[in-house]
C-alpha cells in the first residue's frame, strides 16, 4: 500500500516534495501557478483554481497551450472529510468540422493528414471546458476566474527559460513550414519584435487579452456562439480552411465516466477513449501478474517495456471515439486478454503487433484545496504552438488535432466529419481499492504520457518514491518497434542488460523529450497533501 510521504530513494530530488493542509496548485509555469493559489487564498475552491491555472497557462506557457485546444480533467468532488466523494469526468475534445473528410483531403493533394495549416484543426474544446467546469462545480464568478490570465496578457511577463527555448525551436520550425496567409499571423502574434523571445524578455498579448475578456464576459459562449465564432468562420472561410461557425455552434464538452484499473491495493484513473488513457491502464494490468521489486532490476525493467510496447500497440490500432472501436474497453482490459497480452513478455525484446481481444506541445496541472476537492487537468494545442493557423487580431492559436486521424478506411481512427479523432492528453488520478482518494497526477509529453503514467505510478507505489522523486527519478520511452530512448541518469549497467535482451537503446541527453509532470498526494488521516512538480520544465507549486 502506497505510503503517500515516503521517502525520496535511490533518487536523490532536485527540489524536496511540498506540503500543504489548505491548498496546492502544482503547475508547469510558477506564474501560472501562484493565480490559482490566489483564487484558492479568494474562497475558491480547486475547480475555480483550475480553470484560472489553465487561462494563465495559455498566456504564459503558449509553446504547450492555447484558446484553441482542448481539454480533459478529472475532478474529485469531496462529500465530507472522511475520504467520501465522487470522480467526475470531463472531455473537452473537439470534433472535425463537418467540411473535413478524407475526400477533402485527397483533393487538398495530402496522401496523410498534414501538421500545419487549416486540414488538421478541429473544433476547439478548452473555452467550453472552463465553463462548464466553472457551470457545475465552481464557487467564483467566471471572470473573476480569467481576470489574472487576461492582466498577463495585456501588461505581459517575463520568459522562463525552457518556454524560450521551445518558442524559439517553434519559430525556427514554423519560418520552413508555415508559408501562407493562413499561418502568417502566427508571426504576428508570438514574434511581434521579429524572433521568438528569449529568456527573461517580457512579452504581451493584447489581442489575446480581449479575446479572453469575451470568453469571461460571455463564459465562452462567444467563442462558440458569436463574435468570435464569427471571426473563426470568417478567417476560415477568407483562407481556405474547414471550419465553420456551424461546427463550433453545435460544440459541447462531455461528462464521462472514468475508466480504471485495480493496480496493488489501487485503482488508477484515466479518462475513457478517445483517451490514450487505456494505453497506461493495459500496461499496468499486464505488469500487475508480475514480481515486481527495484527500479534497477533489469527483468523489472524489461517487463515494463515490453508491456507499454504491447499495450501501445493495441492503443494505437483501437483507439477512437468510442462508438467507432472495434474493441470495447472492457475487452481491451479483460482478465483473458491481459493475460493473453502477458505471455507475450519473454527475454528478448517484442518487436509488438496489436491483439486480437474479443470483441464488444501540452500542459498539466493539477489542484487541491482545503475541503478534500482535486482536480487533474490538462489541455493542449497537441504540437507545440498547433497548427500554425492564428485568427488575426484575436490571439487564438488553433490546434492541430486532427493529425492523428487515419486516411485508412479500414482504420477505427479514420476520418469523419464530427469525429473525435484519438487523442494524447490525459489526467490521472490515484484512489485506494476502497475508493480513498489519494490524488491527481499528470506527465505531458504527447505519446510520452501514457508511458509517464506507468512510471510514476510505478515509482510512488512499487519502489516507495514520494510525488517529487517520482517525478524526478529517470524516464524511457518506447519509439517505435524496439527503440527506447533512455534519459540520461540511468545505470549504465541497466542499460547495457536492456541492450542485451535485444532492446535498441538510445540515450537522450535533452530531458524536454521525456515529459513534465506534476502530482499530488493527499493522506487520506490527516488530509495534508504532498506535491511534486517537474524539474524538466519551469514548474512551481504554490500552497496555501
Amino acid at each position: 500500500m502506497l505510503t503517500p510521504f515516503s521517502q525520496a530513494t535511490p533518487y536523490t530530488s532536485q527540489r524536496s516534495a511540498t506540503y500543504a493542509k489548505h491548498g496546492m496548485v502544482a503547475a508547469s509555469q510558477p506564474q501560472a501557478s501562484q493565480v490559482g493559489r490566489d483564487i484558492l487564498a479568494q474562497g475558491g475552491n480547486a475547480v475555480d483554481a483550475a480553470i484560472a491555472t489553465a487561462a494563465a497557462l495559455t498566456v504564459v506557457e503558449p509553446t504547450g497551450c492555447g484558446i484553441g485546444g482542448d481539454a480533459f480533467a478529472l475532478v474529485w468532488i469531496a462529500d465530507d472529510n472522511a475520504g467520501n466523494g465522487e470522480l467526475h469526468g470531463l472531455n473537452a475534445s473537439g470534433t472535425a468540422p463537418a467540411a473535413l473528410t478524407p475526400q477533402a483531403v485527397a483533393e487538398a493533394g495530402f496522401e496523410s493528414m498534414p501538421l500545419y495549416g487549416w486540414t488538421p484543426v478541429t473544433v476547439p474544446g478548452i473555452p467550453a471546458a472552463w465553463a462548464e467546469l466553472s457551470r457545475r462545480f465552481g464557487k467564483l464568478d467566471f471572470q473573476t476566474l480569467l481576470a489574472p490570465a487576461i492582466r498577463l496578457a495585456r501588461e505581459g511577463f517575463p520568459v522562463s527559460p525552457v518556454i524560450a527555448s521551445l518558442w524559439q525551436r517553434a519559430e525556427s520550425t514554423f519560418r520552413e513550414h508555415l508559408t501562407d496567409a493562413a499561418t502568417a499571423g502566427w508571426f504576428e502574434t508570438f514574434t511581434p519584435t521579429g524572433r521568438a523571445p528569449r529568456a527573461g524578455e517580457w512579452h504581451r498579448c493584447e489581442d489575446q487579452a480581449q479575446t479572453l475578456e469575451a470568453i469571461a464576459e460571455t463564459r465562452s459562449e462567444s467563442f462558440y456562439r458569436g463574435e468570435l465564432a464569427a471571426r473563426i468562420d470568417a478567417f476560415s472561410r477568407e483562407t481556405g480552411g474547414y471550419l465553420r461557425a456551424a461546427d463550433l455552434a453545435g460544440y459541447q464538452p462531455e461528462w464521462v465516466k472514468p475508466i480504471a484499473a485495480d493496480y496493488r491495493g489501487h485503482k488508477v484513473w484515466e479518462i475513457p477513449p478517445n483517451g490514450q488513457g487505456l494505453v497506461a491502464l493495459m500496461a499496468l494490468r499486464i505488469l500487475e501478474g508480475f514480481e515486481i521489486d527495484s527500479r534497477d532490476n533489469p527483468e523489472v525493467m524489461h517487463r515494463q517495456l515490453e508491456a507499454m510496447k504491447l499495450a501501445f500497440s493495441d492503443g494505437q490500432a483501437y483507439i477512437t471515439q468510442p462508438e467507432h472501436m472495434t474493441h470495447s474497453v472492457e475487452s481491451l482490459l479483460g482478465d483473458a486478454y491481459t493475460r493473453e497480452r502477458r505471455a507475450l513478455i519473454g527475454e528478448s525484446a517484442l518487436d509488438p503487433t496489436p491483439g486480437t481481444p474479443q470483441a464488444g506541445g501540452t500542459v498539466y496541472l493539477a489542484t487541491a484545496d482545503d475541503d478534500g476537492n482535486m482536480v487533474s487537468f490538462i489541455q493542449s494545442n497537441y504540437h507545440g504552438f498547433g497548427s500554425g493557423v492564428v485568427v488575426p487580431g484575436t490571439g487564438i492559436a488553433l490546434q492541430n488535432r486532427g493529425h492523428n486521424f487515419s486516411l485508412d478506411p479500414s482504420h477505427d481512427n479514420v476520418l469523419a466529419p464530427g469525429k473525435k479523432t484519438f487523442h494524447t492528453i490525459i489526467p490521472g488520478f490515484l484512489t485506494r481499492d476502497d475508493g480513498t482518494p489519494l490524488g491527481p497526477f499528470g506527465v505531458m509529453g504527447g505519446f510520452m504520457q501514457p508511458q509517464g503514467h506507468v512510471q510514476v505510478i510505478m515509482n510512488l507505489i512499487d519502489f516507495g518514491l514520494n510525488p517529487q522523486a517520482a517525478l524526478d527519478a529517470p524516464r524511457w520511452q518506447w519509439m517505435g518497434g524496439k527503440r527506447i530512448g533512455i534519459e540520461h541518469g540511468y545505470p549504465a549497467p541497466l542499460v547495457r542488460a536492456m541492450a542485451e535482451r535485444g532492446h535498441d537503446m538510445q540515450i537522450d541527453h535533452d530531458p524536454r523529450g521525456f515529459g513534465r509532470g506534476q502530482m499530488i498526494i493527499r493522506d487520506p488521516d490527516t488530509g495534508i497533501y504532498c506535491g511534486g512538480t517537474e524539474p524538466r520544465t519551469d514548474a512551481n507549486i504554490a500552497v496555501l
